[in-house]
């Protein structure tokens, strides 16, 4: 029985689409998986085990028809770091952990909080992983001796400083024959999978023209099995899990945002709607397993997810084929992986790196010059020179409270009278005057979200304003959206302080932030006939309980009635208008 109804309406026909696109993603899968793995420091072969394991399960139990699972190029600093600070072995619980993590997530429902993460975060983390990766292959590409790799970004440029005069021109010579092809083989043949020739050509010129001349995987990393390893379960105790929550929550949340981003690009090329919900569940489930056969984590790979498309995928199947092509190509073919140099394994890197770099939205962010510049130019400085995971942290602490600054500033406390000047004379904030004010009521426009970040200073704003002690406070709150529980604080400290010589009323009060006020007590404590919903009525119920002896000899004239509350009146006598005070 299939797991859901992403092949709803499959039919026969369908089945030699899949066929066609799985087997070309399955190609070109093969080399970037053993390249994903060394760059992210461990064996080759590992790369292809996560690239079968994780590629069928995910395609099988994802909410996507499109995903192609698999290694890729965003996990590569974090899982290096890992693998220096932990070694492999914990890399493989850190990465089990993780798909626990995601399946919670995806249990839980929380694939759409991902959304949430601000784009400023996403592509600076993105475009500083894409510099780590395409400075790190360039040792590789010139085939320097003797490199020692490092965690940190300046310690790994100093070494290719230091160890440049060992450049070997064989190497060179390899990585630029295999660069030009990846590049002008899509032009000349578009179907064709430009990497995957590029590795042939460079290989076969490597081993006929200067054999033993260059690094290869066979001299840096053994013979690559033709099976797949048993199943093994790395041998865990409470310190290690402890010592690994850190590491493996990054994973999950790297995972989970470029698995659902994957997703996204494959509904907009598609029209379609994945799940995100099953389709972190699809994510946990294929990074529980996939470490037991010694593979590293796994995402949704945006770019092999669009060729699975743009070559006529139909269903999830086609993401199965992928991963059996790999398959039977570690079975059949795996000897000769040995001979392939790495430095033709950087330029396919390098290319990596340069298309998920996402160079023209960082460039039209920062012409911005805004808030949003901001997070990204330190998420991206943040993931160079630092670490992942506090480029991630930092710049969505940052983006937070950029955010609740940008949202306090929409919150707008203001005293407002009637516009005599408008026909239907509406509430405006703008003619309130020295002489054109109402000292015993105090109305006020509150417009915007009254939270944590707003809440103080709406309570100064009023509290210094009134503090003539005027009988009435109105407050108009028809255009407040959202009421936190720091708002409620607030407001109820204006409330208790106020209603000592006063009274409180409240008109057009939204729904939520009344549910806020009912929960609390506060609703009460104002008294329900004292919440309006049109300004006029409440504005009539204050005039009736001013004290009027105050409003004679007043000349504010601040409502409609106030001529007539302050004594001063026309009288038609006679057929003339006389004027009499009293």
């Amino acid at each position: 029985m299939l797991p859901d109804n992403r092949f709803h309406q499959y039919s026969i026909s369908s089945l030699p689409k899949d066929f066609l696109s799985g087997v070309i993603v399955g190609v070109i899968a093969i080399p970037l998986g053993m390249a994903f793995a060394i760059a992210s420091g461990v064996k080759p072969e590992y790369g292809i085990y996560t690239t079968i394991v994780a590629g069928i399960l995910i395609s099988l139990f994802g909410g996507s028809k499109y995903q192609i699972g698999g290694p890729t190029g965003a996990f590569i600093p974090i899982l290096f770091g890992i693998v220096m600070t932990y070694g492999y072995e914990n890399l493989l619980i850190a990465g089990f952990m993780a798909g626990i993590m995601l399946l919670l997530m995806g249990i839980f429902k929380l694939g759409s909080l991902i959304k949430y993460i601000p784009r400023p975060v996403t592509i600076g983390f993105t475009a500083g992983i894409a510099i780590t990766i395409f400075t790190g292959q360039i040792a590789s590409f010139l085939g320097l001796e003797g490199i020692k790799k490092h965690e940190e970004f300046i310690l790994n440029g100093k070494e290719i400083f230091v160890h440049l005069h060992t450049l070997n021109g064989y190497s060179l010579f390899t990585a630029i024959i295999c660069l030009v092809t990846i590049i002008i083989t899509p032009k000349i043949a578009p179907k064709v999978p430009g990497p995957l020739i590029g590795l042939l050509i460079s290989t076969f010129v490597a081993s006929i023209f200067y054999p033993g001349e260059v690094a290869t995987i066979g001299t840096a990393y053994g013979q690559i099995p033709s099976s797949l390893p048993r199943l093994h379960f790395p041998e865990v105790n409470m310190d290690v899990i402890v010592s690994l929550i850190k590491p493996a929550f990054v994973i999950a949340m790297l995972g989970g945002i470029e698995s659902l981003l994957s997703a996204v690009v494959a509904d907009g090329m598609t029209s379609s709607r994945h799940n995100s919900n099953k389709e972190l569940i699809g994510q946990g489930i294929a990074n529980m397993i996939t470490p037991l056969f010694g593979g590293i984590p796994a995402t949704g790979a945006i770019a092999r997810t669009a060729t699975n498309i743009k070559n006529g995928a139909v269903s999830p199947l086609s993401g199965v084929i992928h991963g059996i092509v790999v398959l039977l190509v570690l079975l059949f073919f795996a000897p000769y992986a040995s001979y392939i140099p790495l430095a033709s394994m950087a330029p396919i890197l390098m290319i990596v790196a340069w298309n998920m770099s996402e160079r023209k939205v960082f460039a039209q962010v920062l012409k911005t010059k805004s808030t949003d510049s901001l997070v990204l130019v330190v998420t991206f400085l943040l993931t160079v020179f630092v670490n992942l995971t506090t480029a991630v942290e930092v710049g969505l602490v940052m983006a937070a409270i950029l955010f609740t600054k940008r949202m306090s500033d929409l919150m707008v406390t203001a005293k407002a009278l009637p516009n005599r000047g408008h026909k239907h004379e509406k509430m405006a904030s703008g003619v309130v005057t020295d002489t054109h004010d109402c000292p015993q009521i105090s109305i006020f426009n509150v417009e915007g979200p009254l939270f944590f970040g707003a809440a103080d200073s709406f309570e100064k704003t009023i509290m210094s304003t009134i503090d003539y002690h005027p009988k009435i406070l109105l407050l108009r709150m028809g255009r407040v959206p959202f009421m936190d529980t720091t708002g409620e604080a607030n407001l109820s400290s204006i409330v208790r302080h106020f209603s000592k010589s006063g009274i409180v009323l409240i008109s057009g009060l939204n729904s939520q932030p009344e549910s806020v006020l009912q929960k609390t007590g506060l609703y009460d404590i104002i008294g329900k006939e004292h919440f309006f919903e049109h300004t006029g009525d409440a504005i009539q119920y204050g005039l009736n309980h001013i004290n009027q002896t105050k409003c004679l000899g007043c000349r504010h004239y601040a409502f409609k009635e106030c001529k007539s509350l302050s004594g001063s009146e026309t009288v038609e006598t006679s057929g003339k208008k006389l004027t009499a005070t009293f």
